[in-house]
């Protein structure tokens, strides 16, 4: 019987360099889509997978993201005194339970595999979710859930470690961590191998790892001897590399659109995407777009 997914870890300690100057005094991870900053669209996907626990690997100068998930009191009574009671309920709703946000440091940038293990303790002997801040995912419907429910489904199903994964054309996949596919079960299958970044037409597929993970706890143990991978950094990827020659992994096709925050490109593009879903922006938004486009 697999232990139930209850934590999640997200790494937040990142510069944010491509975004400078924005990001000089203000983490990437709090740039907005739309109404709220990136990492609460990821908090959000998390929390509607059923996790109960968030673990926050941050860095220096990130104080604002542990503000960001606490009480504003004054913030909050002057909302209720001015009867804005809407604008009160979405900041109480949002807010973690007490005591369910936890905040550790990673003092040193030494890789998404390092900062991971700087949450081990925290996750102590059981399976946990890795959800990476830049990735803001939005499913394919109301019913499929976001990705990293999928991917919980598909842990229940088979156990072991699942990869939530997206196509992307052939050609581009030398830009990102690739995996095999061996038995295919439609949405998920087996992974016999993973490479990050691999020459251009080498790739063993279009399938590429997209931001969504679910671990066992053998990884710690792995990433703790700090082997240095691509970049001189302790990488996630090498991590998972190793621990697949002794446990199963399970990729999922995930059932909708993961927006690279991380990029400009993809910020702009989530923006787009989340104001045209929303249905009091869409119309005008849409309207205002085609504006534009006639100015090109």
């Amino acid at each position: 019987m697999t232990k139930r997914i209850r934590k999640a870890v997200f790494p937040v300690a990142g510069l944010g360099t491509r975004f400078l100057p924005a990001t000089k005094s203000i983490p990437k991870e709090m740039l907005t889509v739309v109404d709220r900053p990136v990492l609460q669209h990821v908090v959000d996907e998390a929390r509607e997978a059923g996790i109960e626990q968030f673990i926050f690997v941050t860095g220096r100068n990130k104080a604002v993201i542990e503000d960001h998930f606490d009480i504003a009191y004054e913030l909050e009574d002057t909302l209720q005194k001015r009867g804005k009671l809407k604008e009160y309920k979405i900041l109480t709703d949002l807010l973690p339970a007490g005591g369910t946000a936890t905040f550790t440091r990673q003092q040193s940038p030494l890789g998404l595999g390092h900062a991971v293990w700087c949450a081990r303790e925290i996750v102590g002997d059981e399976p946990f979710a890795v959800l990476l801040p830049d990735m803001v995912t939005m499913a394919a419907d109301s019913k499929s859930g976001r990705c990293l429910a999928q991917c919980i489904e598909a842990y229940e199903k088979f156990g072991g470690n699942i990869i939530a994964t997206e196509e992307v054309a052939p050609e581009e996949a030398h830009q990102y961590g690739v995996v095999s596919v061996g038995k295919d079960f439609g949405r998920s299958f087996e992974i016999t191998g993973m490479v990050e970044k691999p020459p251009k037409g080498t790739a063993p597929s279009n399938l590429i790892i997209s931001g969504r993970y679910v671990l066992g706890p053998e990884i710690f143990a792995i990433l703790e001897k700090g082997e240095k991978g691509a970049g001189g950094e302790i990488q996630l990827t090498d991590g998972m590399i190793a621990l697949a020659r002794t446990e199963a992994f399970h990729g999922v096709r995930f059932d909708g659109k993961t927006y690279d925050c991380g990029s400009k490109l993809g910020f702009l593009t989530a923006n787009a995407a989340f104001a045209l879903a929303d249905p009091d922006l869409a119309g005008p938004f849409r309207a205002e777009l085609k504006k534009l486009a006639g100015g090109l």
